[in-house]
């Protein structure tokens, strides 16, 4: 497969049509279409579902389409890091997980680019499952991850905040106004409680024999959205206090209180670009 017809599969998946395609790509209809029959007989599968007015793509497709993405962000960051320039320059691919930790990443952000203003940053947020698959695949460079997380793969430096567990809560909750709630206290509402499974093991930690008894509404990847769920009475939240203002919610500690680490990560035995490597030791004498 060359990367010139996974640019031209990418487009046509876009727009969903074999000419808006074309046109976008400045190349004529036939072109693209025996481009595309090309590429579906090299690969020996259907990429496409044709209608008369529309193509979509089939599941083989999406999957090439998954798997184009990751290709071509690889290829433009291999270029990146093989290019050098004399001043420092290029981009550096983050994975971020929802954590005050952020607020310290950004200020070092901030005073590397100000010794190197050529220097970029690509900032993915998810969460640390996400955040090491994309590391496993070359497209982030570096990953700022929640405990618990197994980073036996990675070398890394342990960030200086540690985050504080808490209930988002509506501020009309009877239990909005407490300094703190128990685990008797959330056995009595609906919860919505984080995706990640390790975080799900250790909050049952805390529970203890409390846990088999909760009622738990949904589960949610980030803050935003859960936030919006309180909000419209789904549940409370069981999240981190994050020192950040929603409306009419509150956020209310955990007694006894229970914190968690972050670490940011890189792979092991893995040549990182000079830009990259420059960074990670800039954060390391910090």
């Amino acid at each position: 497969m060359e990367l010139r017809v996974l640019k031209y599969f990418l487009m046509v998946a876009r727009e969903e049509n074999i000419t808006r395609a074309a046109k976008a790509l400045h190349m004529t209809q036939p072109t693209l279409s025996r481009q595309l029959m090309q590429l579906e007989e090299e690969l020996g599968v259907k990429l496409f579902q044709r209608s008369r007015h529309q193509i979509v793509l089939t599941k083989e497709g999406f999957l090439l389409k998954r798997r184009a993405q990751e290709i071509l962000a690889l290829t433009e960051k291999t270029k990146e890091e093989i290019i050098q320039q004399e001043e420092l320059s290029g981009e550096i691919v983050i994975g971020c997980g929802e954590t005050r930790n952020m607020s310290y990443l950004s200020e070092k952000i901030r005073d590397f680019r100000e010794k190197h203003p050529l220097v970029s940053f690509q900032i993915y947020s998810a969460n640390a499952d996400d955040v090491k698959e994309r590391l496993e695949k070359g497209i982030a460079d570096i990953g700022l991850l929640m405990e618990p997380v197994d980073i036996g793969k990675y070398d890394f430096i342990r960030m200086p905040e540690r985050e504080r567990w808490a209930v988002l809560m509506e501020e009309d909750n009877e239990l909005a106004g407490k300094q703190s709630v128990s685990r008797e206290d959330l056995v009595q509402m609906p919860l919505l409680m984080p995706w990640r499974e390790s975080v799900r093991h250790e909050l049952s930690g805390w529970f203890g024999e409390y846990y088999e008894k909760l009622d738990i509404a949904a589960r949610y990847n980030l803050i935003l959205n859960a936030a919006n769920m309180v909000r419209h009475h789904v549940g409370s939240a069981l999240t981190f206090d994050f020192d950040v203002h929603f409306d009419g919610l509150r956020f209310v500690p955990l007694d006894p209180p229970l914190e968690t680490g972050a670490v940011l990560v890189w792979k092991k035995n893995q040549m990182s670009s000079v830009v990259v490597s420059r960074f990670i030791e800039f954060i390391r004498n910090a």
